[in-house]
């Protein structure tokens, strides 16, 4: 397995799409505006882009909290919290090469979807992140996240998406 393959040009406009239309399936889902989806500030980095810390063995994705302060701003409410999704290229590229029955578009869409379903669940604070990396609460919150992805895409046409959700049935 390589862990050094990128996405190349093509696989980033893929990526750009699948964002787009993640944002406007979690948007709908969640019954937010735009005014109130653009407070859920987050950015997206792929693997050139990722430090260090930022990649991990086996996730396609993970999601980082970080914190910002106004600037100027020292009290408390000046903290302003934001995330990234940090997709993990290669991971991702290797899967589909060893899974033809995966397509990266629908993958990427899925991937998307799950991680803004972190990212709006912190916010709305169904979900502590500074819990989620406890084992037995993070396993429980990806189950829960997996089902909401699921019960989004049911009904959404995108080709090959049956075989995205048959594979990960297993967190159904």
């Amino acid at each position: 397995m390589d862990k050094s393959i990128v996405f190349n040009p093509v696989q980033l406009q893929v990526l750009d799409n699948a964002v787009a239309i993640a944002e406007e399936l979690v948007s709908n889902h969640y019954k937010m505006s735009s005014t109130q989806w653009l407070r859920n500030r987050y950015d997206i980095k792929t693997l050139k882009y990722l430090k260090a810390g930022e990649i991990v063995d086996g996730p396609f994705a993970q999601v980082l909290g970080y914190e910002a302060r106004k600037k100027g701003g020292t009290l408390g409410s000046s903290v302003l919290n934001y995330y990234t999704i940090c997709f993990q290229d290669s991971t991702i590229l290797n899967k589909i090469a060893e899974n033809k029955d995966l397509m990266i578009f629908p993958l990427l869409v899925y991937i998307t979807i799950h991680e803004l379903v972190h990212i709006v669940r912190f916010s709305k604070f169904q979900q502590i992140y500074s819990a989620s990396s406890e084992a037995q609460c993070a396993m429980e919150e990806e189950r829960k996240v997996h089902a909401i992805t699921a019960s989004i895409l049911k009904g959404i046409a995108i080709k090959g998406m049956d075989e995205i959700l048959l594979y990960y049935q297993e967190w159904l």
